[in-house]
């Protein structure tokens, strides 16, 4: 399996305490971000296990999800459901660096 997998699976953890927060405050989001979020590991495994231009079409819905998990947690700061999570937001971008070469 790719590095960008672990890597994955890795913000996953961190946002933990972060869906926490905002199944509190907004079951809504909180959802919101589970589902992108398991999104991105899940077109990563799948596009795995493709070949040719399935493989970059899974690796670019991997990307999209990627970047509506940042901004479910961008959301969520700004209603006030957490604080600035500069860490989880700089593990993200270089993700999303990564999946966007590997969709190319």
């Amino acid at each position: 399996m790719l590095r960008v997998y672990g890597e994955v699976l890795e913000v996953i953890r961190l946002l933990r305490e972060v869906v926490i927060a905002f199944e509190k405050r907004d079951p809504d989001l909180a959802r919101q971000l589970k589902r992108a979020s398991s999104s991105v590991a899940l077109n990563i495994a799948e596009a795995n296990g493709s070949r040719g231009r399935n493989r970059g079409l899974r690796f670019h819905t991997a990307l999209g999800s990627m970047r509506e998990t940042l901004a479910c947690i961008e959301v969520g700061h700004a209603l006030g459901y957490v604080d600035e999570l500069h860490d989880i937001s700089r593990k993200i971008d270089r993700i999303c660096g990564a999946l966007y070469t590997l969709a190319r």
